[in-house]
This record gives structure tokens, C-alpha cells and sequence, in this order.
């Protein structure tokens, strides 16, 4: 049997959030766990399943597996020490292999080390030598660094925006590895970088400007000698040392092929980068509209500073302290991260009175505690499964406190809101209130943008803001776009080649 090991390590941060990720922020499985939660779910890992099960003479062997709950702060040392140190036990504890796949985020990082994933591949390598084959999943907002690709043989990258093909993904990388262990690839990886930090509608691939670059990497990769395409926009939020956009194309022992390819992609992408920005409006300006609706449906209030999915810490309550100090009395639902507030709410049961504060615990130099008096309507775990792929999220003990016309969901810590899970899980319908809180950059389209009357992208404090220029990047190169002005751009590919 040929004996392909699996393992998972994700998580995406905002160096800006000034709360630290721990150990506790992960799902955390060995061995057999690995496969049994993965085999239910729509991810990479359970996609390379998919493929490996069903191939005769394939041993699928699980390994370990860290996926973070939701992104959040720098990882702290503590956590990157574990996390290492279990990853690469779980490797060597598998051995013997004839090939490796692992399932990556690509935008960990923390003060014990900015490149945790290439980190864990140059590890890997020790472990497993030089001839046995890895290939490696990555998030389209990972930082692609020169360690990374140098330890690989092969990288495959998500290729949508919202994302909605973890499972295809997996799928592509499994096949790739058994291309390269039965059919005598060669691999050969091109990489471009791009200096530019992007946000925007124009990302999203199925109506933006980026979804053209992604279908010219789509025909590469599928076309003669292509293995695998694509582009890493990073996560603006993630401020370390190799923090910019990548084109990278891999070939089947074509450096030329994959030099081309990827040039060709950086340079179509560089074209349209300066309109891959997001208007904000400022808090006063979001105020003005909503108090300018005369009815009509739903406003979505788009927080996206306050992003749990880009790295936020979830706590802020700016935008809906905003509307109730100009005296709005329409009915807002909200999501928020306070432990202590849903502690008074346990303490005081469903239908009690809670006088507390929400937000400003997690992000102090951004948010305020707001003073508020509520009443609980409702109490759960928080335990949940998405909406998106059916992943199991842990919100933690969470209530839905009723103050006024404002309706707040607070869970005692953070998860992704990329959906309407975290809402829809608690009992509420975002289509009955007048403005929605929605804390994430982008949606699947029918979750909030196909029926909300208006999506206002506002200008709100927070680690994830779209405002970049406000965030005081320190780590990343530069000139880099839009940080600053100018900024030249001359297209090289570095290539990489491990055979």
C-alpha cells in the first residue's frame, strides 16, 4: 500500500489585535480524530479523503490536526510551541511514508515565529528527507514566503473569493500527489511577487476583477504541463516580514512554462490593483444613511474592522453605539465577543435583567465598554454548525440580550461570521430587523447582499480595517500599494525545483 500521511495546521491572524491567540483557540486532533471529523465536513482534508479512499492501493494516514476556532491575535508562544511540537511528534510517530499532504492556512504568525507554516515544512523535511513528496493546500489570503515553497514540492491554492471550494481544493492536491507518486511529474514552481495589499468587491471571484486573473490561472493549471496555479492576496492584516501578493505557477518540469505563467499573472493582476480598494463611509456618514431610510428592507451595516474571520477581536460595538447616541430607534441585531457580559447573563437567567457593559474588553485601545441594561432572551453552549460547510464552531456560553430596539447576540468568544450561523443558531432572523451587523468584508452573496436593501462599508475602528493605511504596518516591504504612493512595479519569477 502506498502510505500517504495528512496532516492540518490553520489559522489566520491580525497582528493588529492586540489579544493573543492560545491553544485553546484550536480544534486539536490526533490521529484517528482527524479523519472522523473531516469525513462529515466540506474542507481540504475531508476533499483529499475524498480523493485517497477511493484510490486502490492508497493508505490515507492521519497525523494531526490544529485548526483554529476562528482567526484571531497573534499566536502566542506558548500555543506555537505546543502546536509544533505535536505537529511534528504526530509526523514522525506515522512514519514510514511514500508521501505527504498538508493542509495549511499560510497567514499564522506570531512573536515566537512570523512564518510558523514554512516553519513546520522545514521541520517536515528533516523528518522526512529529501525524496519523499509534499504537497501542500493554502488559503488564497496566505503569505506565500520563500521557506514555504523551497520545502514543498508542489503548493495548491483556494481558488474563490468568498470562499466556497475548501473541498475541491483538498481534491486537487490529493490529486497532485498521486501524479506526482504514479505518474512521474516533476514539479517546478514560479513565484512573483506583487506589491500590493488588495480589499474590495473586485476580489470576489465570480464578479470582480480578480476572478479574471483566477480563470487565466484555472486555464494554466489545467492546460498542458500545468499542475497547479494561482494567487496569494494575503491578509493585509498578518504584518510580517513577506506580507504582499504572489502569482506562482507550477509546472510538470517546465521552468519556462512556469515562469511565463506566472509573470503573465502578475501582471494582469497589477493592472486592475487600484481598484481593488473599498469605499468606506466614515460613522457620521453610515448614521446619516440609516436615519435617511425610509424603510424598505434591511440595511447591512458592514463592520469588517471588526472582522473575527480577518483576525478581529470581535468586541467592538462602534457601529451600534453610533446609531443609538443619534437617538436611531429602528431594530438592530448585532454580534458581539464579551465572556463577562454573558456571565451576568447566565447569573441572571432567561427573562432576568442584566445591568453590565458590552465590548472594549478584548481591543481596549480601539473600543469602550457601553453601558447597558438588557433583558436575556435567550442562553445556549454556543456550540453550533455552520452554515457554510457544516464545520463545528464553538461560540462558548452565549446569550441573546434584548436592550431597547437593539438586539445583541454575545458569545463568550470569537467565531468566524462569514455566514449567519452565529445569528440563525440563536434564534435570530437578520431579514427582521432594520440594520444587521454584519462583521465580516464579504458573504456568499444570498446571505445578506442579495436581499438587503443597501450594504454600507463603513470606516469603523477595529484590527481588520479596510482602511490599511490606518492599521501602521511596521514589518512588511516596502513601497507597497496602497500604503504607499507611487509604488513601481518590475514583474520577477524566482523558480523553484526540488528535483
Amino acid at each position: 500500500m502506498t502510505r500517504i500521511l495528512v496532516a492540518e495546521c490553520k489559522q489566520e491572524v491580525s497582528t493588529f489585535n492586540p489579544h493573543p491567540s492560545t491553544a485553546d483557540d484550536f480544534d486539536i486532533r490526533h490521529g484517528a480524530a482527524l479523519f472522523d471529523y473531516h469525513s462529515n465536513v466540506g474542507t481540504e482534508v475531508g476533499g483529499v479523503l475524498d480523493i485517497l479512499a477511493s484510490t486502490p492501493g492508497v493508505e490515507p494516514v492521519p497525523t494531526f490536526g490544529a485548526c483554529f476556532i476562528t482567526s484571531g491575535g497573534p499566536l502566542a508562544p506558548a500555543a506555537w510551541s505546543r502546536i509544533e511540537g505535536e505537529f511534528l511528534d504526530a509526523l514522525r510517530r506515522a512514519l514510514p511514508a511514500d508521501g505527504v499532504i498538508f493542509c495549511m492556512h499560510g497567514a499564522m504568525a506570531g512573536p515566537a515565529e512570523w512564518d510558523p507554516e514554512g516553519k513546520l515544512l522545514e521541520e517536515a523535511r528533516k523528518i522526512l528527507g529529501e525524496k519523499i513528496p509534499i504537497v501542500v493546500s493554502l488559503d488564497l489570503h496566505g503569505i506565500l514566503t520563500e521557506r514555504m515553497v523551497r520545502h514543498a514540492d508542489a503548493i495548491v491554492s483556494y481558488h474563490t473569493y468568498p470562499h466556497v471550494d475548501f473541498f475541491q481544493t483538498g481534491r486537487r492536491a490529493a490529486r497532485l500527489l498521486l501524479r506526482i507518486l504514479a505518474a512521474g511529474v516533476r514539479p517546478v514552481t514560479a513565484v512573483v511577487p506583487v506589491p500590493a495589499l488588495v480589499r474590495g468587491d473586485e476580489l470576489i471571484t465570480e464578479t470582480g476583477l480578480f476572478g479574471r486573473v483566477i480563470e487565466r490561472a484555472r486555464g494554466i493549471e489545467t492546460g498542458s504541463g500545468g499542475l497547479s496555479a494561482g494567487m496569494f492576496i494575503g491578509n493585509p492584516f498578518t504584518d510580517v516580514p513577506s506580507l504582499q501578493t504572489y502569482a506562482f505557477v507550477v509546472t510538470d518540469g517546465d521552468p519556462a512554462l512556469a515562469e511565463r505563467g506566472a509573470l503573465e499573472l502578475a501582471r494582469e493582476f497589477w493592472s486592475h490593483h487600484e481598484r481593488m480598494v473599498v469605499p468606506l463611509s466614515s460613522l457620521a456618514e453610515m448614521v446619516e444613511i440609516v436615519i435617511g431610510h425610509a424603510g424598505g428592507g434591511t440595511l447591512g451595516l458592514v463592520d469588517a474592522a471588526d472582522a473575527t474571520s480577518s483576525g478581529a477581536s470581535g468586541d467592538s460595538n462602534a457601529v451600534v453605539g453610533a446609531l443609538l447616541d443619534a437617538g436611531y430607534q429602528g431594530r438592530v441585531l448585532a454580534p458581539i465577543v464579551d465572556a463577562p457580559a454573558v456571565a451576568a447573563a447566565l447569573e441572571a437567567g432567561v427573562g432576568g435583567t442584566v445591568f453590565t457593559t458590552l465590548g472594549g474588553r478584548l481591543d481596549p485601545g480601539r473600543h469602550r465598554p457601553r453601558p447597558v441594561q438588557a433583558r436575556v432572551r435567550l442562553l445556549a453552549d454556543g456550540r453550533f454548525r455552520s452554515e457554510s460547510f457544516g464545520e463545528e464552531w464553538n461560540a462558548g456560553p452565549t446569550a441573546v440580550l434584548e436592550a431597547g430596539s437593539v438586539t445583541w447576540v454575545v458569545g463568550s468568544r470569537a467565531v468566524s461570521l462569514y455566514d449567519r450561523s452565529f445569528f440563525l443558531a440563536h434564534g435570530q432572523e437578520p431579514r427582521r430587523a432594520d440594520c444587521v451587523v454584519i462583521k465580516s468584508p464579504h458573504c456568499q452573496h444570498h446571505m445578506y447582499a442579495d436581499w438587503c436593501a443597501r450594504m454600507i462599508n463603513i470606516d469603523a475602528p477595529g484590527s481588520s480595517s479596510a482602511n490599511l493605511k490606518s492599521l501602521g504596518h511596521t514589518r512588511c516591504p516596502r513601497p507597497i500599494f496602497p500604503l504607499d504612493a507611487d509604488v513601481p512595479f518590475t514583474p520577477t519569477a524566482t523558480l523553484f525545483t526540488r528535483h
